[in-house]
């Protein structure tokens, strides 16, 4: 009885539309004027101690177990609990005080490998044949999922302003698009780095298939170890929500460090504009280690290591609708995904793509590009934005 009070204050005035929700004792109750839009059915009450403990995680485990359905979409619903001023993820009673991280060199290794070391083959079922994992950019409406990645990887690499024969570092590289394409359509000498065995493996393939030996190389070390030259122009895409908030300054002044007298840097990536913070069921079974910081933390940081921004550009919509796809192109491969993974494993990705796309969609998060430069503010870069779209 007492747990069902606790769900009932809980839950009637979380979401912005109209929500059933059915309990595990058979009894239904409608929150919200309307017919409902989603359906929410407890099979067993999920233990109050544990909500108080992280209401994320709590619920999040629920769903990934089965103890919790969900009838119709769950981007719908989670989005709807963000537009709620009054929701439980704002109520300061059920936020935990979360342990301090750690990103020591071997436990970020540890990191970024028990996310992106699942396989190429489980990512090339619902990523784009350019097997990017990143925010695409789609400059019109009928753009599909390979043009759009293939758009942002030009658009980065324009804001830089490239010079053929110039020297780019892709700290962060993926499965290596973005640093193959500077080197093939724009005449740069580019070198990647990347903590996953799988990736690395994966571009150095790819190098040796394009024939790019000459003009690319591959690097499988922590971004703080590299032993290189300075780079004239970098990039780093989606890699500073993974360094944690520790080490944002070091992020920051390394690229500070291997970026040449007057070189230019693209830093992309998931930042909120309300301040960091961290998501507890994300943090424990997608991405270790996560962190997403805050607008005013990255540029404090920037300036710190002594460099300077010459342009700022949001991609929050760009990156709600790549999710969807993402999810979309997930669910026509489940049966392929089931044979090999298992039934909590589906569900908790299905549920982690999801709520991503409603928390950029509600701009709970965001996707900010940066483009800065070692010295005065975009010293040898064009006056006007117009260089980035000639």
């Amino acid at each position: 009885m007492i747990d069902k009070i606790f769900y009932k204050k809980m839950l009637s005035k979380s979401f912005s539309i109209p929500v059933r929700v059915n309990y595990w004792d058979g009894e239904s109750e409608v929150y919200g004027e309307g017919t409902p839009e989603v359906t929410i059915t407890f099979k067993e009450s999920v233990p109050v101690k544990e909500i108080m403990r992280n209401a994320s995680i709590a619920l999040g485990e629920a769903y990934m177990d089965g103890r919790i359905q969900i009838d119709g979409s769950i981007q719908k619903l989670v989005k709807a609990a963000y537009d709620s001023a009054e929701s439980f993820f704002y109520n300061s009673k059920l936020k935990k005080f979360l342990p301090k991280q750690s990103h020591s060199e071997k436990i970020s290794k540890y990191d970024v490998q028990s996310h992106y070391d699942l396989g190429n083959d489980f990512y090339r079922l619902w990523l784009d044949p350019t097997m990017t994992y990143s925010c695409a950019y789609f400059e019109h409406k009928d753009d599909n999922l390979e043009q759009a990645q293939m758009n942002k990887v030009r658009h980065i690499i324009k804001k830089l302003d490239p010079q053929q024969g110039k020297t780019l570092l892709d700290i962060g590289c993926g499965w290596g698009t973005l640093m193959l394409t500077a080197a093939k359509e724009f005449g740069l000498k580019v070198a990647g780095i990347t903590l996953s065995e799988e990736q690395y493996k994966f571009v150095k393939q790819r190098i040796a298939d394009e024939g790019l030996e000459d003009k690319a190389e591959v690097y499988l070390e922590d971004y703080r170890e590299l032993k290189h030259e300075p780079f004239d122009y970098i990039t780093s895409v989606g890699m500073f929500e993974h360094v944690g908030e520790e080490n944002l300054g070091t992020y920051f002044k390394t690229i500070a460090k291997y970026l040449s007298n007057d070189g230019v840097a693209l830093i992309h990536g998931i930042t909120r504009q309300q301040g960091g913070a961290y998501n507890g069921w994300i943090n424990q079974y997608i991405f270790p280690g996560g962190y997403v910081p805050g607008l005013n933390e990255n540029l404090k940081h920037i300036i710190d290591a002594g460099m300077q921004v010459f342009d700022v550009e949001t991609l929050r919509r760009h990156y709600q609708h790549t999710l969807e796809i993402w999810d979309e192109n997930f669910k026509n491969h489940l049966d392929e995904i089931s044979e090999k993974m298992d039934e909590k494993f589906t569900r908790m990705w299905d549920l982690y793509l999801q709520a991503c796309a409603a928390s950029f969609e509600s701009g709970n998060i965001d996707c900010i590009q940066y483009l800065i430069s070692k010295g005065p503010s975009g010293k040898n870069l064009p006056r006007t934005r117009d260089y980035i779209y000639e």
